[in-house]
């Protein structure tokens, strides 16, 4: 691979929403972007390498190497005081390295729920206020969490919910009419 094309590599692997983390059979770092440093710095103890949780999603595939002939991905979960990650294993095949590698891609939840929920605000129109209710009800907050957070009544929430509500409705109703005009 020449420089150009391993400085995209590495240019698409940070831009990554995931933890990307690149490791031999023996747990040495080939790669990691930040936000898989970030993650692992939040689940390991500064003693380890490889955080435990980690570890044992890397041994579940590498014991099960010999037992499935197709390539298989290992998925867990695991929650922390922040978040849930969900953790994806699997083979890598990489010409430069001199053992075998595996890829394991970290996903946080709470980001991804994140992401999600402003993508649905600007697809239903939503004003901030009401894209500020929303990322907060999508993070699991109840009403009175809401309304402790942003500092507004509870019958506000309530009202700014009963708005999305009617919006997200309006955007499915748009899609099915459309949907329908198309046939």
């Amino acid at each position: 691979m020449n420089t150009n094309s391993g400085h995209l590599l590495q240019a698409v692997l940070e831009g990554f929403v995931d933890g990307i983390l690149v490791l031999t059979d023996r747990y040495d770092v080939i790669y990691a972007n930040a936000m898989a440093e970030s993650i692992c710095a939040e689940l390991r103890d500064s003693s380890q390498t490889i955080p435990p949780d980690l570890q044992r999603v890397c041994d579940a595939l590498i014991d099960s190497q010999d037992l499935y002939s197709q390539p298989i991905t290992i998925e867990s979960e695991v929650t922390t005081q922040r978040t849930t990650l969900t953790i994806r294993a699997q083979w890598l095949q990489l010409d430069l390295a001199s053992r075998p590698c595996l890829l394991l891609r970290l996903q946080d939840e709470q980001r991804v729920l994140h992401g999600l929920a402003i993508a649905e605000a600007q697809q239903w129109h939503l004003t901030a206020r009401e894209s500020e209710v929303w990322l907060l009800r999508r993070s699991g907050y109840s009403r009175k969490q809401i309304a402790a957070d942003l500092y507004i009544a509870l019958d506000t929430v309530k009202k700014h919910l009963k708005n999305i509500q009617s919006k997200r409705q309006a955007a499915l109703d748009d899609v099915d009419w459309q949907a329908n005009q198309a046939c």
